[in-house]
């Protein structure tokens, strides 16, 4: 999947294609584990998708204003 596709999506969607993607990532090391698998390269696919969606989670939980408590001051009596 391309990254611009992944930019359109939700957040709780790239949640859902990351579980996912991580389950199929298990399968496929497990089907290469018992030389079951015929296209090695579908595990780096699948790696890359996985970056390419924590990329884009990481970088909207960034660009979220923060609620520091650096940000709040509060007067103390003396």
């Amino acid at each position: 999947m391309e990254f611009k596709e992944l930019k359109k999506k939700k957040e709780g969607d790239l949640h859902k294609m990351l579980n996912e993607s991580r389950d199929k990532l298990r399968d496929l090391r497990f089907k290469d584990a018992n030389k079951q698998l015929k296209d090695i390269r579908e595990i780096r696919r699948v790696r890359n998708l996985i970056a390419r969606i924590l990329t884009l989670l990481h970088v909207e939980k960034a660009d979220k204003p923060k609620n520091d408590a650096k940000d709040i001051v509060v007067e103390q009596e003396s």
